[in-house]
């Protein structure tokens, strides 16, 4: 069991397998030149497997596969081949660009939800946001999920001044379809030029939603991360993502592991303890995995202050989001 000084038992590992990415959304990866972290210094696929199965043995039982874009590797198959065979619920969350070349990998690992993050349903601003042009494709792969019965979700950052007036649109996705969409407060990273009149809080969204639905919220889940409503007459539903006006440290049962094998017990933390070193070199990696839980803030990464308007982003010690993994 993986348990902090404050009680909380962490079962659920969020794996990135890189930090590369086909597109370049400026609040992940800032920088279209990106120096991506070299092939040999990533985890590999038996040592993926070989940490993974560590981590179910202490207890986890659900594992997300992230990136960068977890499905620009090419030994991404491999991979979900090998996690599908422990006993876990593997989910993923991908830009949904290569869902089609991965379909049938896809549907043999019964994954249990993938996520799709998108933006914008508008091509000319999802070229904009992302610096590429596949719109077109990631809402063809969507309709592909559902059409085999994949449960999905659609994660949408929303950010003021750049895609907030595209929340009623993303709401109407699920009258016919049975989609969750996701929306997620402007979160800080390094690199992404954060600042808190950006972020479009939780409250600001569901007011928006209720100007035009009629919301009936759903009964949260002891580890759950979203707040959840269904809307009258839909197939679909809707969730928003607090972390900086309502953060929901409290139940958080997450861990995350990079692509070059440190271990984070908190997206926000500026502390990591580098595994995959150890697992070279024949050590025993699992007292650096409690240590590391042990070592967990109560809150936000123990940098953030609650009051996200006063954070000063200058003195943030953290990675950008897409060496993190989400």
């Amino acid at each position: 069991m993986l348990k902090d000084t404050f009680g909380r038992i962490h079962n659920y590992l969020r794996i990135s397998l890189t930090d590369n990415c086909n597109l370049r959304c400026f609040y992940c990866m800032p920088e279209e030149d990106y120096a991506f972290t070299p092939q040999q210094q990533l985890m590999q696929a038996d040592e993926i497997g070989q940490l993974a199965q560590l981590f179910v043995e202490q207890g986890v039982t659900k594992i997300r596969l992230t990136g960068g874009e977890p499905l620009v590797r090419k030994d991404a198959p491999a991979i979900i081949e090998k996690l599908a065979q422990l006993p876990v619920e593997l989910h993923m969350t991908t830009n949904g660009i290569r869902i089609d070349d991965m379909l049938p990998q896809i549907v043999a690992a019964g994954f249990k939800s993938i996520n799709i993050s998108l933006d914008t349903l508008r091509p000319e601003r999802f070229l904009q946001i992302t610096r590429r042009n596949y719109y077109a494709r990631v809402r063809a792969n969507i309709d592909l999920l559902l059409q085999h019965a994949i449960p999905t979700k659609i994660n949408m950052v929303v950010m003021k001044g750049v895609n907030d007036d595209e929340i009623l649109d993303f709401v109407a996705l699920t009258k016919d379809n049975p989609l969750e969409v996701r929306f997620i407060e402007f979160m800080p990273f390094s690199g992404n030029r954060w600042t808190s009149n950006q972020v479009l809080t939780y409250a600001d969204i569901l007011a928006s939603v209720r100007t035009q639905y009629a919301v009936q919220p759903q009964s949260p889940g002891p580890n759950d991360t979203a707040k959840a409503f269904s809307i009258v007459g839909h197939q679909g539903r809707i969730a928003m993502i607090s972390t900086m006006s309502a953060p929901f440290c409290a139940g958080c049962n997450r861990i995350r592991l990079t692509a070059d094998g440190k271990l984070k017990n908190c997206l926000f933390s500026a502390h990591e303890t580098d595994l995959l070193t150890s697992l070279r070199a024949g050590g025993d990696v699992l007292p650096l995995i409690h240590e590391n839980i042990r070592s967990k803030a109560q809150a936000l990464g123990g940098q953030l202050n609650e009051n996200f308007e006063n954070i000063d982003t200058d003195f943030l010690k953290n990675r950008s989001m897409i060496t993190i993994g989400g």
